[in-house]
Parts: C-alpha cells; structure tokens; sequence
C-alpha cells in the first residue's frame, strides 16, 4: 500500500508531459502560475499606463536622454544668462551682481594666459638680456595681479554687504576672482553689461 511505485510506472508520466506541452493550451484550463495580488495588478497597469519605464535598460535610457536634454538647456542657458536654467553654482542674484560687477571692470588677471604665453617664448630664447627681461616681466605680472585682486575683492565684499545684508554671500568674493582669470570673451555665462557700465 505505501511502497514507492516502480520505475517502469514513472515512465509513462514523463511521456504524456511532453506530449501535452506540445498540445495548445485550452484557455478555460489553469494558467500555471498564481493570480497577482491585486495591489501588484494594479501598480503594473499604473505603470504601463503613465508610461514609467518598465525595464532598467529603458529607464537608463530615459536618464541619458532628459540628462542629454538638461545639458543643452544649461549650454544655451550659459550663453544667453537666463537665470532658470544656469548651473546651481551660478544661480541667484548675488552671483549675478558678481558676475556683472566684475564684467564692468578692466582686470589684469584676464590677460594672465596671453602674456605668461609671450613671457614663456621670451624665456626660451637663449639671449641672457631677454631672459632678464622675461623674469622680470613674470615678476612684474604676478605682483600686479595680486595687487589688482585684492583690490577688487576689497570693493566686491563691500558692495555685497551694502546690497545684499540679509543674503548668504558665502564663496561669492571667490567666484567673482575666479571669473577675473577667464578672458572676457570666454566667459561663462556671457557678460550681461558693457565694460564701465554699472551693474
């Protein structure tokens, strides 16, 4: 009564599995695998109908379009200083006054790259008196950098404190330095005011 059956009477079992694997599938007979949960049934056609991504290959394909997407606003954002799309390290009206208060002024550091350039050709010519001369005109620039530096972020930090008291100005003296480096013309976001013209 409880002894196992032979392997002559398994035999057969296999045999009409197959078959019946090979047969169509009658849609009134079981499906096979458990009815979802109707919370689980309902996120699935939640999903399918906002058009959520329903695997991670097209998510990650999504993220590189709208990341694609964003870096061109920004590009455009850049050039034309509309506020809503500018990276967050230059977003908000002090950054924009800093911007502009610098962009109004003749710094020395914007010409730092062309005449460390001339400076360098000057140096490799083998004549003693040249190679003086571009010593001391390396010396001369850096001082007058310098000085210039301090002496704008000395206006800078007052103007801010005098327009905006209330306001975090935090790395605002620095941004503005850091801009004084670029040449006018490769600044990012493009100067919005005209050389002398008051911010």
């Amino acid at each position: 009564m409880f002894r196992s059956r032979s392997k002559e009477e398994k035999a057969p079992t296999g045999k009409v599995t197959a078959d019946l694997s090979k047969q169509p599938r009658d849609p009134q007979a079981p499906k096979g695998r458990p009815t979802p949960k109707r919370s689980d049934a309902q996120t699935q056609r939640r999903r399918a109908s906002s058009g959520a991504p329903t695997d991670r290959k097209e998510a990650a394909k999504r993220q590189r379009e709208a990341r694609r997407a964003d870096m061109a606003r920004q590009r455009e954002a850049l050039a034309s200083g509309d506020e809503r799309y500018l990276p967050v390290r230059d977003k908000g009206p002090v950054r924009r006054f800093v911007r502009d208060f610098v962009d109004s002024r003749f710094c020395i550091a914007e010409y730092f790259l062309p005449l460390a350039v001339i400076i360098l050709i000057l140096s490799v010519i083998q004549v003693q008196n040249i190679q003086n001369i571009s010593l001391l005109l390396w010396l001369g620039v850096i001082v007058l950098i310098v000085v210039d530096s301090i002496g704008l972020g000395f206006r800078l930090k007052k103007q801010l404190a005098q327009r905006f008291p209330d306001t975090p100005k935090r790395g605002a003296v620095a941004y503005g330095l850091m801009r004084t480096l670029q040449m006018r013309r490769l600044r990012l976001p493009k100067p919005q005011v005209k050389r002398g013209e008051r911010p």
